[in-house]
């Protein structure tokens, strides 16, 4: 099989894998990785180009569309989880299935893996934001839908650090006033 195909097919478990985060706390239909992916990236394209000075936007969403795809190999490990591994296992592994999965599609999908897991560049930062920014936009909807017990996510939220992207902030203090519009 070609490998390029191979690689997309093994991607192809994003779609079903559910963020176990929600699970762990009452959502039975919890999102995919994959739509968690979606909506990161769709944060990147909202704020990047209203980002000072200005930031590769194309770049933004293509760290933002890879960010979680090594999961595809290593399912969604929960925070429980990751806390019980040895120091860099997570990341240890993570680095292999974007190897596997990543590489062979094409050396700038891996190298934007590597670029947002290393967090130096402006782009990364941002799209390491809009990751937690997506899963803020995400509570918001399961707060509406009338779950609860979310308090763990909306301490992420009210605590998370926007301060070098004022267009993330802004998002951030409008997530806050929604989620305390729901208590």
């Amino acid at each position: 099989m070609d490998e390029t195909l191979r690689a997309l097919l093994a991607l192809t478990p994003l779609d079903a894998l559910p963020r176990t985060g929600w699970i762990q706390h009452g959502i039975a239909a919890p999102e995919s990785v994959a739509g968690h992916l979606t909506g990161t990236a769709l944060l990147a394209l909202t704020l990047a180009p209203r980002v000072e000075p200005a930031l590769d936007v194309d770049r933004c969403v293509a760290l933002a569309l890879v960010h979680d795809a090594p999961e595809a190999l290593t399912g969604d490990l929960p925070h429980g989880a990751r806390e019980r591994l040895p120091e860099g296992a997570k990341a240890t592994a993570e680095a292999a299935a974007a190897e596997a999965v990543l590489a062979p599609l094409s050396p700038l999908a891996l190298a934007r893996f590597a670029e947002v897991e290393a967090g130096r560049t402006r782009e990364a930062r941002l799209v390491r934001l809009c990751d937690r920014l997506a899963l803020g936009v995400r509570l918001v909807a399961y707060l509406r839908a009338g779950h609860r017990g979310l308090g763990e996510f909306v301490r992420g939220i009210e605590e998370l650090d926007c301060e070098e992207f004022p267009p993330a902030e802004d998002l951030r203090l409008a997530l806050v006033d929604a989620i305390e519009g729901q208590a």
